[in-house]
C-alpha cells in the first residue's frame, strides 16, 4: 500500500520515470518504463536489481553491445496475424534490422557464456535463455530485402527477368530520345541546357512553347511560366507502354514476393512476439543501468525484512543537479532496525531536515522498483510491504481542508494501516495548529505508531517529541548537524542526539534587537531554554573535539 496517490510526485520519482525514458533507445524500453511498479516481492526485486547491475557492467565495460536498431515491429507482427495481407518492404526492413540486432544480443550474451566459464551476465542470461529466431526466417529475410530497405532482384527468376528487361527498353529508350534531342537542339528547338526528364512516369523532351508542333508528339505538361512543355514523341509511345506494363509486372511480382514472405513469418508470430519483448527488456534494463552509472548508484545487500542501514547514501536528483555544478551531496548514513524502528529528526529550518526525508523515501521507493541506488555497495536495504509519507501542504481546497486537518487525515490513514511492515515519513510533525496542543497530538499519535511495530523518520522542532524519543523504546533521535559558531548548516545527520533549532542564535544573527531576544527567553521559560542552550554547546563541543 502506498499512500498517497500523489507520492511519486512529491518524492520525485516522476523526474526519475522521465530520466529513464530518455535513457531508452525507443518506444519499446519507455513502455516498460511506464510499467514500473513499486513491488515488496524481495526475490523480484533482486532480480531486477542484479540484471540492472550486470548491464551497468556492460555499459561501463563492453562498447560492442548492439545500441542501435531497437525497432518497435509489434505493429508490423499485428498486421502479419490476417491471412492474405502482405507487409510492405519498409515494414520487413524494420522487422529485419530488429532480429539482427536481436540476434547480436544473443550472440553477445552467448559469447560471454562461453569466453568466462558461464559465470558472466547470469541474470541476462536467463532473460535470453527462452529466446530464440528462426535461422530460415532471418535468411529469407536477409535473401528478399537489401541494406536499402527494397526487394532484391535475386528474391525471384521473375522478379530479375523483369528488372533486366525494365533496364535493357530504357537503355534503347534513352538512345532514341537523345538521337531526337540533338536534332532538336541543332534545329534549334530546344535550348542546350535543356535534357530528358520524366512526367507521370514517362520519359519526355523539354521544348520551348512555339516550337511543340515542330516534334509530332504528346504534351504531358508545362513549366509554370509556359514557356517549356514537355513531349513525348509519337515515335517513342509504344516503347514507354512497354516500360510502363513491365513496371507493373514488376510491382505484381514484388506483392507476389512480400505476400509469400509474409506467409512465412506467420507462423513463427509468437516467437518473433517474445523476440521483440527481450529486446524491449534489453532496452529498458539498459536505460536503468546508465541512470545508475550517472548516479554512481550501486546494489546494496538485500534483506526481505524490512532494515535501513544506509551508509553514504545520497539523493538522486540532487546528486545529478550538483554533478553539473561541480559540487557533492553530502552523503546521508542511518540505521532503522528491530530496536530503533522510528527516527526522530530535529535541528534548524533550512537545516536538510526535509532533505534527509526525501532522500530516504525516494531511494527506498527506487530500490523497490528495482533500480539501483545511490549508497555503499556493502550498505544494507530490506523490503517494505506499505510506505506513506506525509510531506509538503497537502491542503486540499476542493474539501476546505487546513493543512493541518489533511495532515491529521494523514496520520489517522498511517494509524489505521500500519503494521511491522510499513515505513512512514513525516516531515514537519505536529506543526499547523497551537504549539502546545499539536506537540501533545503529536506525541499521542507517535505512541501509537510506535505501538504498531512500523518502521518510520519524522521531522520536528517539537521538545516533547525529543525528550519523549530519547525515554521510549523502539525510537532514536537524531540531529542535522549545525555549525553553531558561524551559524551554518553542515547538512549532516547524526544519530542518538536530539538537535537544536538554533532559534535565537538565528535572530541574533539576522539582527533582531537584543531585548526582543531576551523577551523571548523570559517568555519561554529557563527550562526550555536551558534545554536549547546544552544542545548548541554539545554541538560546538562536538566540532572542537572532532577537529
Amino acid at each position: 500500500m502506498l499512500y498517497p496517490n500523489t507520492l511519486e510526485q512529491k518524492l520525485g520519482f516522476d523526474t526519475i520515470r522521465e530520466r529513464l525514458k530518455d535513457a531508452c533507445i525507443s518506444t519499446l524500453g519507455q513502455d516498460y518504463v511506464e510499467k514500473i511498479r513499486f513491488t515488496d516481492n524481495a526475490q523480484l526485486i533482486d532480480k531486477l536489481l542484479r540484471q540492472t547491475d550486470e548491464f551497468k557492467q556492460i555499459v561501463q565495460y563492453e562498447p560492442s553491445f548492439p545500441s542501435s536498431n531497437y525497432i518497435d515491429v509489434r505493429p508490423q507482427l499485428t498486421r502479419a496475424r490476417v491471412e492474405g495481407l502482405a507487409l510492405t518492404e519498409a515494414e520487413l526492413f524494420d522487422l529485419n534490422l530488429a532480429l539482427r540486432t536481436i540476434q547480436e544480443c544473443l550472440k553477445f550474451l552467448a559469447r560471454q557464456e562461453e569466453a568466462k566459464n558461464g559465470n558472466t551476465f547470469p541474470f541476462l542470461r536467463e532473460l535470453a535463455g527462452p529466446i530464440g529466431v528462426d535461422k530460415q526466417l532471418s535468411a529469407a529475410l536477409e535473401r528478399v530485402i537489401d541494406d536499402r530497405g527494397l526487394v532484391r532482384d535475386s528474391a525471384s527468376p521473375e522478379l530479375a527477368s523483369i528488372r533486366r528487361r525494365i533496364i535493357s527498353e530504357q537503355a534503347n529508350l534513352r538512345k532514341r530520345l537523345d538521337s531526337i534531342l540533338r536534332q532538336a537542339r541543332q534545329n534549334g528547338w530546344i535550348p542546350d541546357d535543356l535534357s530528358l526528364t520524366i512526367r507521370g512516369g514517362r520519359l519526355v523532351i523539354p521544348s520551348a512553347a512555339e516550337h511543340k508542333r515542330k516534334i509530332k508528339g504528346f504534351v504531358h505538361d508545362e513549366s509554370q511560366t509556359g514557356q517549356t512543355v514537355f513531349l513525348e514523341p509519337a515515335e517513342v509511345f509504344d516503347a514507354n507502354n512497354e516500360i510502363r506494363e513491365l513496371e507493373y509486372e514488376e510491382r505484381r511480382e514484388i506483392y507476389r514476393i512480400l505476400l509469400a514472405l509474409t506467409d512465412q513469418i506467420r507462423p513463427h508470430l509468437d516467437e518473433l512476439k517474445k523476440a521483440v519483448n527481450f529486446l524491449a527488456q534489453i532496452d529498458f534494463i539498459r536505460a536503468k543501468a546508465k541512470l545508475a552509472v550517472q548516479l554512481d548508484a550501486s546494489m546494496p545487500k538485500l534483506h526481505e525484512r524490512p532494515l535501513v542501514n544506509w551508509i553514504n547514501a545520497r539523493h538522486p536528483l540532487l546528486h545529478l543537479s550538483f554533478q553539473k555544478q561541480g559540487k557533492s551531496v553530502v552523503p546521508l548514513s542511518v540505521r532503522l532496525d528491530e530496536k530503533t524502528r522510528i527516527l526522530i529528526i530535529s535541528g534548524p529550518n533550512a537545516g536538510g531536515k526535509s532533505v534527509a526525508l526525501k532522500t530516504i523515501g525516494l531511494i527506498q521507493y527506487m530500490l523497490q522498483c528495482g533500480l539501483l541506488v545511490p549508497m555503499a555497495d556493502y550498505a544494507e536495504m530490506g523490503v517494505f510491504q506499505n510506505l506513506f509519507i506525509d510531506i509538503g501542504d497537502e491542503q486540499s481546497l476542493e474539501n476546505d481542508l487546513s493543512t493541518y486537518s489533511s495532515h491529521l487525515t494523514a496520520m489517522k490513514k498511517f494509524l489505521v494501516a500500519s503494521n511491522k511492515r510499513t515505513l512512514f515519513l513525516i516531515d514537519e510533525f505536529g506543526t499547523g495548529t497551537e504549539p502546545g496542543l499539536g506537540g501533545a497530538i503529536a506525541e499521542s499519535i507517535l505512541e501509537e505508531l510506535n505501538k504498531s511495530g512500523a518502521y518510520g523518520v519524522i521531522n520536528t522542532h517539537y521538545t516533547n517529541l525529543k525528550v519523549f524519543a530519547d525515554k521510549t523504546a523502539g525510537l532514536i533521535n537524531g540531529a542535522m548537524r549545525f555549525d553553531g559558531e558561524h551559524l551554518e548548516p553542515l547538512y549532516q545527520l547524526e544519530i542518538g542526539r536530539p538537535g537544536s533549532s538554533f532559534a535565537f542564535e538565528i535572530a541574533q544573527k539576522i539582527g533582531l534587537p537584543k531585548g526582543v531576544i531576551d523577551r523571548a527567553k523570559e517568555k519561554l521559560g529557563s527550562q526550555q531554554v536551558n534545554f536549547e542552550k546544552l544542545l548548541k554547546e554539545l554541538d560546538i563541543e562536538k566540532r572542537v573535539f572532532s577537529e
